[in-house]
């Protein structure tokens, strides 16, 4: 059935022919995206026009106008109706008579209402003090009655919003960028907001009061198709879900992008970065054209007083060969060329990026229109200034989005298209691929000074994921492509190898520091045969912090920092000749050894609770440093279930594990026995944390037997159902070969969970093997933990027990 057949339908049946006109519109597969929503828009306008006329019988001097979305004949399947019927005054009592004619039918369909009935002075009135009420208002649309009174509403209304520009336009950039501050930005949340996040369907919509305003004006390509895009997914969300939402959760993806005929979850969020992507670009030039317009009409009758009417000239300060700065922005010199030029973009960029100004939009068009592609390889100038804007620091981030919206990123390094807004399901990322690598080259400009070779360090940072958008390890495959891409932009082949080498091994510094035991020689020189040479090990070093604090607060801390720093110190050593094969164990500090001795002199475990602080990376402390949770130190006396009861107890007593070690400890010459000493952070998940002398009691009960922690644990998540939320992955449990020659090191990767530790604990408790040593780290909402285990003799497990072991470890897990 066509869209007039589903209007006629509609006008002959009344409201119970709209509704089901309305249901076979939305559910039938012959239309969708804009056909969809305007033919949504005009069966409404049908319906309302029809109630308007029936109840406005000998009525004169009203009209029903739409505003807002439905205003724009955008009406998704589950929109808001925004109305306002438009009176002259002359009969409030009919007026309101005839809204009641309206409203009841609408609201008696179930459809959602914003409504208001005034006078066309009291709407401009209640513009002037509600700047969304104004902006409803320029989308006012004439539905019925009264077209003169919708005109001249329409025409006062736009004249109010133009004189008052200077005003209102500073005002709707602050409430765009206090909704940015709240709901974060579309183009790299995992459950977006389609509306209200930065770059959505709100900023659509200011950027079209602000071109209403004649003030300034967005560009304007692609930015139509970006808005198109973000509304069929809302269509589709509607659709899916059922309900009036515009957040995109992650259970619902792939219903929407099944509903779209996309491929993927993935393919989707992609599509919605890249509408986002535009529209936020668009608002970062028109906020600063609005910017330059206001500036200059106010300083502009001062100059012509002083120059005497003249017209004032723009300066223009040089700033590279080609490339000059004009009223706050990077331009391109009268004199480029960027047709015989093809350094030019990286140029201009560079320079930009150093003077921390924005590249205007008009000259990176013309470079993305006219500039020639640099040639293979790459000159040395063309290679120093991409190495100059990669050592910038932040402007680099804002000077990079502007070259990228107009293509010239993918064409200087075609790889580049693959990692694109492409999303990162992982909690402890908070940015897309692209945007991650970018944020790594910031990060390691900071940190130019610690190398002697910057310029590798700083193309490591931005090629070290660039193989996250193909199949397989994205180490291995991004090795591949950065060996291409080095040689492309004109590094030599030693150089090549080094960055190659710099993007293979970019996670082995911080992976090997955390999941691996540091007094295994084995650990270490394989760590050293891996990187090669001293020069490499720096870079290395470098770009692991550099990479950890792009990717977001939970991969990154002082403990880990310290862990990595020991490593490399151990593997430098290595490098310059140092023999392992008798290796010193660390020396326990004054407070774990007299923990240790009070253990072995009382026969039971012994704890210490401190709190533990550090400044955010990167600082210097100031003032009192922020609380991070407690160091608990746990002294016990060697015994079979230590891991297993010192995790449980903590579990019961609500304490989250984010870091935890264990190891034996020598003890000083003369004290007789072994001990084990667990070094644990830990942190309360809500209310204060337990006293020393209440855990303490607790891990005595839980050693000796007298403690049903299982028992204890499954109550409290008995009383507690679980929340749905989202399906996390299944756990995965691996062995490292050949991580160690004096034990078998069993990886485990899991949600993290409360009593998870204990479970893993008790399942190796249960499989008869010993656990040497522990190294438990939690990134996000993800456990990554490596256990060092070895058979009752001491020895490494032989492979068909190992296999058993991974195999009912996995399945506890899982159960």
């Amino acid at each position: 059935m066509s869209s007039t057949d589903v209007r006629k339908e509609a006008e002959d049946s009344g409201p119970s022919g709209y509704a089901a006109a309305r249901l076979r519109l939305l559910t039938e597969g012959a239309q969708s995206g804009p056909p969809r929503r305007s033919a949504l828009s005009e069966l409404t306008d049908d319906w309302l026009t029809g109630l308007f006329t029936a109840g406005a019988e000998g009525l004169r001097g009203v009209s029903l106008v739409a505003v807002g979305g439905y205003g724009r004949g955008e009406l998704s399947p589950r929109s808001d109706l925004d109305l306002l019927l438009l009176h002259d005054g002359s009969d409030s009592g009919a007026v309101a008579a005839l809204a009641d004619r309206i409203w009841y039918p609408v609201w008696d369909l179930g459809l959602a209402l914003d409504h208001s009935v005034r006078t066309p002075a009291e709407a401009r009135k209640t513009a002037g003090e509600d700047l969304k009420v104004q902006l409803g208002l320029l989308d006012a649309r004439h539905l019925a009655g009264d077209l003169g009174l919708t005109a001249g509403l329409r025409t006062a209304v736009l004249a109010d919003w133009r004189n008052q520009a200077p005003k209102r336009l500073p005002e709707l950039q602050e409430l765009c960028a206090e909704r940015a501050e709240r709901q974060g930005e579309l183009q790299y949340l995992l459950e977006p907001d389609l509306k209200e996040a930065r770059g959505g369907l709100r900023d659509a919509t200011a950027l079209r009061a602000v071109a209403a305003s004649w003030l300034a004006d967005a560009p304007r390509e692609g930015l139509d198709d970006a808005r198109r895009r973000l509304l069929d997914v809302r269509d589709a969300l509607h659709l899916t879900t059922g309900r009036a939402t515009d957040r995109l959760a992650l259970q619902e993806q792939d219903q929407v992008a099944a509903e779209l005929g996309l491929l993927d979850a993935d393919t989707l969020l992609r599509q919605v970065y890249e509408a986002a992507r535009v529209v936020s670009y668009a608002s970062d030039v028109t906020w600063r054209e609005v910017g330059r317009v206001l500036r200059s009409r106010a300083v502009r009758p001062r100059l012509r007083a002083m120059l005497g009417g003249g017209k004032p000239v723009a300066e223009r300060s040089p700033l590279a060969e080609g490339v000059v700065e004009m009223d706050g922005e990077v331009v391109l010199a009268r004199a480029a060329r960027p047709e015989r030029d093809p350094v030019l973009p990286l140029r201009a960029a560079a320079a930009a990026a150093q003077a921390g100004l924005p590249l205007s939009l008009h000259a990176v068009r013309r470079m993305a229109a006219h500039a020639r592609p640099l040639p293979t390889p790459w000159p040395a100038e063309a290679r120093e200034q991409l190495v100059t804007l990669l050592g910038s620091g932040a402007p680099t981030i804002d000077v990079w989005e502007a070259l990228e919206a107009e293509g010239l990123i993918t064409r200087l390094l075609p790889d580049w298209e693959r990692v694109r807004c492409r999303p990162q399901r992982n909690a402890v990322h908070i940015w897309t691929v692209d945007r991650h690598l970018i944020e790594t080259a910031v990060r390691a400009s900071e940190f130019t000074r610690r190398v002697h070779r910057p310029d590798l360090l700083l193309v490591a940072a931005l090629l070290h994921d660039i193989g996250k958008g193909w199949p397989g390890d994205h180490s291995v495959a991004g090795e591949i492509i950065a060996k291409d891409v080095a040689a492309r932009i004109g590094f030599d082949r030693e150089d090549v190898a080094v960055l190659a080498a710099l993007v293979r091994h970019h996670l082995l510094l911080v992976d090997t520091a955390t999941r691996r035991d540091l007094e295994d020689p084995e650990t270490v020189r394989s760590v050293a045969e891996a990187v090669g040479t001293q020069s490499t090990l720096e870079l290395l070093h470098a770009l692991t912090e550099a990479d950890a604090l792009a990717t977001g607060p939970a991969a990154w801390s002082s403990w880990r920092g310290s862990l990595v720093a020991d490593l490399v110190k151990r593997v430098a050593a290595v490098l310059a000749g140092d023999d392992l094969d008798e290796p010193e164990a660390a020396a326990p500090t004054a407070e774990q050894e007299r923990l240790a001795i009070e253990a072995v002199a009382t026969g039971s475990p012994v704890l210490s609770l401190r709190a533990q602080t550090e400044p955010p990376t990167g600082e210097e402390p100031s003032g009192d440093p922020e609380p991070l949770g407690v160091e608990l130190l746990i002294a016990v006396p060697d015994q079979p279930g230590v891991l297993p009861a010192v995790a449980g107890v903590l579990a019961m007593h609500r304490l989250t594990v984010r870091t935890a070690e264990l190891r034996a400890l020598d003890l000083p010459d003369g004290v007789d026995g072994s001990v084990l000493l667990l070094n644990w952070r830990v942190a309360a998940e809500y209310g204060s944390l337990p006293q020393a002398a209440r855990l303490r009691a607790d891990l005595v009960r839980a050693l000796d037997g007298s403690l049903d922690i299982a028992g204890r644990l499954a109550e409290r998540d008995a009383a507690y159902p679980r929340r749905r939320g989202v399906v996390a992955p299944p756990p995965r449990v691996t062995v490292a070969p050949a991580a160690s020659r004096l034990a078998t090191v069993i990886e485990v990767r899991a949600q993290d969970a409360p009593g998870l530790l204990f479970r893993i604990g008790r399942a190796l408790e249960d499989a008869s093997v010993r656990v040497r040593s522990a190294h438990v780290s939690t990134l996000g909402a993800n456990a990554v933990d490596a256990f060092y285990v070895t058979g009752p003799e001491g020895a490494p497990l032989p492979g068909d027990e190992v296999a058993s072991v991974t195999r009912k470890l996995e399945e506890t897990l899982r159960g």
